[in-house]
């Protein structure tokens, strides 16, 4: 399911939200400025699970151990991949930084990627693979928008075979769908490597949990309906 829109206004500019689009946006064409030098540039600034365990393990933990934390939330493996993860963030982005204001919306954004880190090199240390993207901190974007939101309409692109239909889901349903996917596709890939397929399915779990964890927290609620 792909989604489109949703059915809430943001009443305010979601500057944050933009800057982060376009962070991502611009470190996607410095990577691909990069040639034949960009395998050596994801190792060095995305997260390698076992390097990073090792590191804590020594005691050796520098600025080439903690920069990779917030550096591999704007790496992207692909033009679909930046895609993707940009589009699920402007969609469902602005009505967060609405609730949490801009500050409050950055700190979380940061957080929520740094949570889905941890969770991904917890469950799968011995990795080699490096973890890039933006989709755990938006993960924790999806899991506050869920609560807040929960009853706004998503309108969403229904594949079905060669057709396609487009229809109007509730947050909940489409939200909760995306979660249970993630949760499936990451309780399959503990027999064959938490990353199996090339996606960091616990990240987007622990992102998720994180986001909705510290939406009560962070939440401005005067002025701003709960509902669509």
């Amino acid at each position: 399911m792909i989604p489109l829109r949703d059915t809430i206004p943001s009443r305010t500019i979601p500057f944050v939200n933009y800057a982060i689009i376009a962070a991502n946006a611009l470190v996607f064409l410095f990577e691909l400025s990069l040639g034949r030098y960009l395998d050596d540039f994801v190792f060095q600034f995305g997260i390698v699970p076992i390097r990073f365990v090792e590191a804590v393990q020594t005691t050796h933990i520098d600025a080439s151990v903690i920069f990779p934390l917030f550096s591999s939330m704007f790496l992207h493996g692909g033009f679909w991949h930046l895609v993707g993860n940009m589009l699920f963030l402007y969609i469902f982005g602005d009505n967060v930084e609405d609730r949490f204001g801009h500050g409050r919306y950055l700190f979380f954004y940061v957080l929520s990627g740094l949570a889905a880190a941890f969770t991904q090199v917890f469950i799968n240390p011995l990795s080699e693979v490096p973890m890039v993207g933006a989709s755990g901190a938006i993960a924790g974007v999806l899991g506050a928008y869920v609560l807040l939101y929960p009853n706004a309409k998503v309108v969403t692109l229904i594949p079905i075979f060669f057709f396609v239909q487009i229809a109007e889901l509730p947050a909940f349903i489409f939200l909760g769908f995306w979660f249970l996917m993630q949760f499936f596709s990451g309780f399959m890939s503990l027999g064959v490597g938490a990353d199996a397929g090339g996606v960091a399915w616990w990240a987007h779990i622990g992102g998720f949990a994180c986001g909705a964890l510290l939406m009560p927290f962070l939440s401005r609620r005067e002025g701003f309906p709960k509902k669509a």
